[in-house]
């Protein structure tokens, strides 16, 4: 093709009209959630008419009229339960409440709508606020000093309330994320009252306790229970060593008075910096299943609990040497460490098979038979493939067999293993291949995922996983085919002026060609390569090398004088077996390489791709396909989590590669579309999944090589090929 510029439509939208889509989108939110709304402009209101927008309403005269907490019930104002709502002590508390009134409030008007919403919201603030004032009032007579101390503070906010349409939000979200945001509110509500124990802790903690109990016994919430699996014990671990992590920083760093006693830190900062690091590092390790992790995570967890109990046997000689003044400044201070650490232990010993990733990466390999080129060849003769499927033969690629004696082809990078195209196996073993596959990478440490696979595996993907479009195979259906038409215009004139000006087609095996013509083949490719600032990419593009395989077909446009002036190599796409002979059968081709010289033939890839196409017509194969440009979506596909990291590997590289151009250039040839997708555990594998792909299509970019491809001026002048 020509260097003629790609004529484009201006993608520039006119601002008033981004102006109005975020007015129109903004209204949407206020019609969704009008309580959220409404009690956020209350709350404003009323802090600018008291004053407490600016100033202390705690310090005000007026505070204990409107606060809550055990002393207002005792003398008669329970109308407080209502006021205290719009209040907040100080200030600052708005930097701090605002977010989760509108995230907690918001989130949940918008599944559940604003009456069921108020209902939580007011349901959840008065169990939170009488709830802490009843348990003070049973245990006024325990003689803690905590219980004296809270009994006689007011309190004043909507935090109960909005923290409890917060958890009955949560229940909505998919798994793991429930899980995940369940445990995170459970750790921060705990720690909170246990380490901090101001009044406002102990009403956040019984608010969540039965917003948790009611949300998870409702039968619209409730989700069928089963043994956690590898990643999610590995995330409990993870989380269990950060929350005992946080503990001891805040035994070391906070002075607090709560109900384990109270505290008055004496650590240096080599101390906190010491623990921080260990802490980090044992998470770490836990998250990734390593078993050096696990074996640090065992001594330790031993090491805390005959600490305490050494703790606790030795408090009658500190009352004896007066060293304490009760057994609780020591005994409520350890126990709360050593029951998390046992806890701890228990899921450390419980999961210990979920640890068992080796320290060093070479030893990280996936427990399954390995296959070499010409076994993996074998089974997609035998099950045949997708349209990508001889692209799992390339040297990159790791090839392992699967339990239904299928194979897979994946390729390792940045902690992710990314599976390429379908599973070689037979029809019916897509979702127990799958599933094989995410065991046995996540037992090595990595991260699992398909790239660029068909809507019929992406359906068979494992329960919990997500899907999400990629790219567009573009096919073209062989038999039949005549370029006749208004459609084929453009197609048809290529081939018309190829014969004008001599220029030849033939169908090689590139391997076979003479020394010649090899030479012109590598001479074209480097040029165009060259042109690029990054090496030639890999993954799902291949390159010279790979179209010297003699089973590939190379179409080449020749002129009279034996010049070269472009080249396309087809790689075969098995399909099932015949089913009278058994015999191996090649269903279709799929276009791979494409190549053309400066300065020759100018519409040489539309000639090349159609010439190519009415040859395998004639030789009676079902379909070309001319492949799905790489991080190039469909533009009516529906948005999905993985469209931000697409659309940053793809504008990094589309100055370079021009995807999308090329995208636009196979329209020519009239081909039906079917969807390739990415599939993936959740959202939380994104960014390294991001990271993966680029490094499978650019294994040989430095980094200072990505860098500079991410400031060079994109290229206007879009080209085919």
């Amino acid at each position: 093709m020509n260097d003629t510029a790609v004529s484009e439509t201006s993608t520039g939208a006119n601002p008033e009209i981004k102006g109005s889509g975020r007015a129109t989108g903004f209204v949407r939110v206020l019609r969704r959630t009008p309580f959220t709304a409404a009690f956020v402009v209350a709350m404003l209101v009323v802090g600018v008419a008291t004053g407490s927008l600016w100033a202390a309403a705690a310090d005000q005269p007026w505070y204990h009229e409107v606060a809550t907490g055990l002393p207002a019930f005792a003398e008669g104002r329970w109308w407080s339960v209502f006021t205290a709502l719009f209040f907040v002590d100080h200030p600052w508390v708005y930097l701090t409440l605002m977010p989760l009134v509108i995230g907690g409030l918001g989130w949940a008007e918008w599944q559940f709508g604003s009456l069921r919403t108020a209902g939580l919201f007011l349901g959840g603030h008065i169990v939170g606020v009488v709830g802490a004032a009843a348990l003070l009032a049973a245990a006024s007579q325990s003689g803690s000093h905590w219980i004296d101390r809270l009994s006689t503070v007011y309190d004043v906010g909507p935090s109960c309330g909005a923290l409890t349409a917060l958890v009955f939000a949560i229940a909505t979200l998919p798994s793991p994320w429930r899980l995940r945001a369940r445990i995170g509110i459970f750790l921060w509500t705990t720690i909170s009252v246990f380490y901090l124990g101001n009044i406002h802790d102990l009403e956040h903690a019984i608010a969540m306790a039965v917003a948790l109990t009611v949300s998870g016994l409702m039968p619209a919430f409730r989700r069928p229970a089963g043994r956690p699996s590898t990643r999610e014990w590995r995330f409990l671990a993870f989380v269990g060593v950060i929350a005992i992590g946080a503990i001891q920083v805040l035994d070391l760093i906070v002075p607090y008075n709560g109900p384990l006693g109270q505290n008055q830190p004496i650590a240096s900062f080599i101390d906190v910096a010491i623990d921080v690091v260990v802490i980090a590092l044992i998470a770490n390790g836990l998250r990734g299943g390593h078993k050096v992790a696990w074996v640090f995570g065992l001594v330790l967890g031993i090491y805390n609990l005959v600490t305490a109990v050494l703790a606790v046997l030795a408090v009658p000689l500190m009352l004896k040497f007066e060293l304490i003044d009760t057994p609780f400044d020591i005994i409520g201070l350890a126990l709360a460490p050593s029951v998390l650490w046992a806890a701890m232990l228990v899921i450390l010993l419980v999961a210990r098979g979920a640890f068992r990733v080796p320290l060093r990466r070479s030893r990280r390999t996936l427990s399954a038979g390995r296959l070499t080129r010409e076994e993996l060849i074998a089974r997609l003769e035998r099950f045949g493939g997708g349209t990508i499927s001889w692209m799992t033969t390339w040297n990159l690629n790791r090839r392992i067999s699967t339990t239904s004696a299928g194979a897979i082809a994946y390729q390792a990078h940045s902690g992710v293993a990314i599976m390429l195209g379908d599973p070689i196996v037979a029809a019916g073993a897509e979702s127990s291949t799958l599933k094989d596959f995410a065991s046995v990478t996540q037992h090595a440490g990595l991260i699992p995922c398909a790239f660029s696979v068909s809507a019929a595996v992406a359906e068979a993907r494992p329960e919990g996983w997500r899907s999400v479009i990629v790219a567009e195979d573009t096919i073209v259906d062989l038999p039949g085919l005549q370029f006749k038409g208004k459609v084929w215009g453009a197609v048809r004139t290529a081939i018309n002026r190829a014969a004008r000006e001599n220029i030849e087609f033939r169908m090689v095996t590139l391997a076979d060609e003479p020394w010649s013509t090899l030479a012109q083949v590598r001479a074209i490719s480097e040029q165009w390569s060259g042109d690029k600032g990054l090496p030639e990419m890999r993954f799902t593009l291949g390159t010279v090398d790979e179209a010297l395989d003699p089973r590939v077909r190379v179409g080449i446009a020749v002129d009279t004088d034996g010049s070269l002036h472009g080249i396309t190599s087809w790689l075969p796409v098995y399909g099932v077996p015949d089913p009278d002979t058994g015999e191996p059968r090649v269903a279709g081709w799929t276009l791979d390489l494409m190549r053309r010289r400066d300065g020759g033939f100018g519409p040489v890839m539309e000639f090349l791709i159609a010439s190519s196409a009415q040859h395998f017509s004639e030789q009676g194969y079902e379909f070309v396909s001319l492949s799905g440009a790489p991080l190039v979506r469909p533009e009516n596909a529906e948005a999905g989590p993985i469209d931000q990291v697409l659309t940053g590997v793809g504008e990094l590289i589309e100055p370079l590669y021009g995807f999308k151009s090329l995208h636009r250039f196979k329209q020519k040839f009239n081909p039906r579309h079917e969807s390739l997708h990415l599939i993936f555990r959740d959202e939380g594998d994104l960014p390294r999944i991001g990271i993966a792909l680029t490094r499978a299509y650019l294994p040989d970019a430095s980094l200072r090589d990505l860098l500079s491809s991410a400031t060079t001026k994109p290229n206007t002048q879009g080209k085919a090929a």
